[in-house]
């Protein structure tokens, strides 16, 4: 996950805690406010994580196909 990713993560659970006290509070127009700034935080950490994923699974297939076709010229 990179940097941006991490912070997206920390600052969505920190806004959803404050959401969760904004409702204790019956601060319920901020709470919803806040909460859904909070989802959209955290989703976009998920999104970034779900894309380095792929990335490094790309980066191993390519590393393999490389790796298949070298040992294939070299038992000639």
């Amino acid at each position: 996950m990179s940097g941006f990713g991490k912070w997206n993560l920390g600052i969505g659970a920190v806004l959803l805690a404050v959401a969760v006290l904004c409702s204790v509070l019956d601060l319920i127009p901020a709470a919803v406010i806040i909460g859904i700034v909070g989802l959209i935080g955290l989703s976009i950490a998920g999104y970034d994580l779900v894309d380095s994923w792929s990335e490094r699974a790309d980066l191993r297939r390519r590393e393999a196909r490389v790796r298949r076709e070298h040992e294939g010229h070299q038992g000639r």
